[in-house]
């Protein structure tokens, strides 16, 4: 295909994200006043299982090549690809999409809603390193993630029960607004996936193209590229003053990564999913510690504050220079 080509629909995948981040973000706040439940909780429920879909597309599908594949090593980049991807994509959601939210938007959160799913998330973190510390996802690991999104999802439905507002402040229920809402939140998860999908498939021959090696873009583009949805979702939100939906996204979204995303792709690819020495020396400690940083001030103050954001986007962006003056490839 001529380099052109991957240029054009690189373009198409931008537009695609940009309109769909639009609908997705508008309709998703109606949805949520209508239904009375709050934006962080419709945030970190349905707009995060929609904005990971890219994530657990590249994830499972690495994971299913890397199981078909007889030769050692090309099944070993496959499933470093995987892992690196998930969790690649929480470290740049945290370090980089919420540390843009929290300089940007004044994000204050409840501890009664905000504390499970913090400590769920540290959890997370910490399960999975220690869980590949044999150099690949135990068995024993992947059943404790599932386990931390079980209680994740009971804690969601839980807080949405309880939170309910009073119908009296809700606006007004009219069947076609609602079913045009419905179609634009489909058909923005939808306009976010697949342009998020063209960006990695055109931005890699392109980053090729242009001699960046092959390390390099898989940190970069596939991790940064598959968090394209709630990069656009954080950017949408603060244009339109919905830090709850956006905050809700992005730990809504890395609690998926982790304890559902991982977990499949281990069972995809039959329990053969290795990881590669990056991912235990660099990847996963700066997850976690950017995650640290992001939910134990967040957990004392209830708020997110400026510096917060300043120190998460230092610690990325350390963490990228480290990654690419190390040659390390996933």
């Amino acid at each position: 295909m001529s380099i052109w080509i991957h240029f054009l629909l690189f373009a198409v995948g931008i537009v695609l994200i940009v309109k769909g981040g639009d609908f997705f973000v508008d309709s998703a706040s109606y949805i949520a006043e209508i239904s009375g439940i709050p934006k962080f909780i419709v945030g970190a429920t349905i707009v995060s299982l929609a904005t990971t879909m890219p994530e657990m597309l590249v994830s499972i599908m690495a994971s299913i090549q890397g199981a078909s594949l007889t030769d050692p090593a090309e099944a070993a980049g496959k499933f470093s690809m995987a892992v690196g991807n998930a969790v690649g994509s929480v470290t740049a959601n945290t370090g980089l999409i919420l540390s843009i939210g929290i300089l940007f938007m004044s994000i204050a959160l409840s501890r009664k809603k905000f504390l499970v799913k913090g400590i769920l998330l540290m959890s997370a973190v910490t399960v999975v390193w220690l869980g590949c510390l044999s150099g690949k996802l135990s068995i024993i690991a992947s059943i404790i993630l599932l386990a931390i999104f079980a209680v994740f999802v009971y804690e969601n439905i839980k807080s949405a029960k309880s939170e309910l507002s009073d119908s009296s402040e809700r606006p007004e229920f009219v069947k076609k607004e609602f079913i045009l809402k419905i179609i634009l939140f489909v058909a923005g998860a939808a306009m976010l996936v697949v342009g998020s999908d063209l960006l990695v498939d055109h931005g890699t021959p392109i980053a090729r193209f242009l001699k960046v090696p092959d390390g390099i873009i898989a940190v970069t583009m596939i991790a940064i590229g598959t968090s394209l949805p709630e990069l656009v979702t954080t950017v949408t939100a603060i244009v339109k003053k919905q830090s709850g939906l956006s905050a809700g996204n992005i730990i809504g979204a890395n609690i998926i990564d982790l304890t559902l995303i991982l977990p499949l792709s281990s069972l995809v690819s039959g329990g053969k999913l290795t990881i590669d020495s990056q991912g235990l020396t660099y990847d996963m400690p700066a997850c976690l510690i950017i995650i640290l940083i992001a939910m134990i001030p967040t957990l004392i103050t209830e708020k997110f504050r400026k510096w917060q954001g300043v120190v998460m986007l230092l610690a990325y962006a350390a963490y990228l220079f480290l990654i690419i003056s190390s040659g390390a490839a996933i």
